[in-house]
């Protein structure tokens, strides 16, 4: 019972982290996602007309939301996780009456809750000026809690192990962003020539994705359930990981 009110009062502590401070978690995500849409629908949907069967301006809102929110949940925790071990907060909830698996969820809870908060107000915004269907919402919402899961628990192993901001920050400018645009935010693999369209297949962030993708417009460039499958096989990997990382006390109780 007390392990379940810790975990209540971490996951609570941390949606209100991302609440309070929700012009910079929220609002700003959000703005430069919208800008996005704005700017590269709108402006190319003239010259670039249809991909894949669909206006340009609807076919690129499913991947800047899913960049958006993947990014701001993996954020969302290294910085949380890296500035509680700074100031020493990360021995209140370590000295707890909690198991592993309770902080990891409690802490995980604030990346879903900002992540979800970001894709819900790019869709609101999106949606009276796109019209982006949602035609499969039960696949979309599986494919945004497998991503959300596994950046936020990805963000929740580097937090633990990083030795400085720039650790934090490494990750998501060189890994996940440059990962996330090569996904095929932007277009369709399928246009892309050999052997480009090949190795495209081999980012494991092309399948969230179009996961993703999929869930929004009915279609995708392979198969829902790989897509699905791929995704999973991230997400639960690195959820294990740092719930190991809690129980074990690695890197945090040094």
């Amino acid at each position: 019972m007390n392990g379940n009110r810790g975990m209540a009062w971490l996951a609570r502590r941390e949606v209100l982290r991302v609440s309070k401070l929700w012009t910079q978690t929220v609002l700003a995500s959000v703005v430069s996602s919208f800008l996005f849409i704005l700017v590269f629908g709108l402006s190319l949907g003239g010259r670039i007309k249809q991909v894949e069967g669909f206006d340009y301006e609807v076919f690129i809102v499913p991947g800047l939301i899913a960049m958006a929110m993947v990014q701001a949940a993996y954020a969302n925790n290294a910085s949380t996780i890296y500035q509680g071990r700074s100031d020493r907060f990360i021995n209140d909830v370590l000295s707890a009456p909690m198991h592993g698996w309770q902080m990891t969820a409690g802490y995980i809870v604030g990346g879903l809750f900002r992540g979800f908060a970001i894709a819900v107000a790019l869709l609101a915004l999106a949606l009276p000026i796109t019209g982006v269907p949602v035609e499969q919402p039960l696949v979309l919402l599986l494919a945004v809690a497998l991503a959300l899961l596994g950046f936020a628990s990805l963000g929740t192993v580097v937090g633990i192990y990083a030795e400085s901001w720039d650790h934090t920050t490494f990750i998501q400018n060189i890994v996940i962003l440059p990962l996330t645009f090569m996904g095929g935010v932007f277009y369709s693999v399928d246009m892309l020539a050999s052997p480009w369209e090949e190795i495209s297949h081999f980012n494991p962030f092309f399948y969230m994705l179009q996961a993703i993708r999929y869930g929004f417009l009915g279609s995708a460039d392979v198969s829902i359930w790989l897509s699905l499958g791929v995704t999973a096989a991230l997400a639960i990997p690195c959820y294990l990981w740092a719930q190991w990382l809690f129980t074990s006390g690695r890197k945090l109780k040094a």
